[in-house]
């Protein structure tokens, strides 16, 4: 008696399971691709392409704005490690031309009038900020005339300068990083949501993005509100704009307290 072969179109078993395995293959794609991003994304998703993109945690239609905005680049800073040089001569220039920023950015870098504080701050993102600020890519009409006039060499010796002046506030400690709000621990990974930590120090600090540890409240809040609206566009690839959208209320609330009070 001859016995049926396993893998054969004729055996029912055989194609039951194939049947069974595409079709829990489909229902996967089905909820991971397009229902959970739909659940709790807000309304600015373009489309399905965008639904699936935003799952993939791939740039999609409307990661560089709101649904229906034109594109346009976030930046045209190219970044690399170590790109400022900070010998005394860039130093000493960057102190003086930061004479200019003290009523705003305090005598040594540390704001009191809810501006960021740029003293040890990575030198690479202060440069990223001050060209955005030149081009237009992240608007302000108070920094705009500020920059107009500035030099490359101008803006890496303030980057210089600013990144020398010491730090107030020390990373945080283990222990500290232990008593974090969720979202800045561990992110929420069914959202699509990487840790705080991850690119902005605790756990790793990523090439020209700011530590946070110490900013005022309203500024770190306003920051985060601006990247959910879309209103601040200057994140490469709409990384923060994406990640601000899918954050709720509370969240930003917590993470704005928590860097403040470090």
């Amino acid at each position: 008696m001859r016995s049926e072969r396993l893998f054969s179109m004729r055996n029912p078993w055989f194609v039951g399971s194939l049947a069974g395995l595409f079709g829990i293959a489909l229902l996967s794609a089905l909820v991971g691709f397009i229902w959970m991003p739909y659940s709790h994304a807000d309304k600015s998703l373009a489309g399905l392409w965008d639904a699936i993109c935003r799952a993939a945690g791939v740039t999609g239609a409307s990661t560089a704005g709101t649904a229906g905005e034109a594109r346009t680049e976030s930046s045209d800073v190219i970044l690399l490690p170590r790109m400022i040089s900070a010998d005394n001569t860039a130093i000493g220039r960057g102190a003086t031309l930061a004479l200019r920023c003290t009523m705003c950015h305090g005598a040594r870098g540390m704001s009191e009038a809810n501006t960021p504080n740029l003293a040890g701050q990575n030198p690479e993102g202060i440069y990223k900020q001050l060209r955005d600020f030149q081009s237009r890519h992240r608007g302000s009409e108070i920094m705009a005339p500020h920059t107009r006039n500035l030099s490359d060499q101008d803006m890496r010796d303030l980057a210089a300068y600013y990144a020398y002046l010491p730090r107030t506030t020390p990373p945080p400690k283990l222990l500290e990083q232990l008593r974090a709000p969720r979202i800045v621990q561990v992110g929420a990974p069914m959202r699509n949501i990487a840790p705080c930590a991850s690119c902005h120090g605790g756990s790793e600090q990523k090439t020209a993005t700011p530590y946070l540890d110490g900013q005022p409240e309203s500024y770190l809040r306003s920051q985060l509100l601006a990247f959910a609206k879309g209103t601040r566009k200057n994140d490469i690839h709409g990384q923060m704009r994406y990640i601000a959208r899918q954050m709720t209320k509370e969240e930003i609330e917590e993470t704005a307290k928590y860097y403040a009070r470090r």
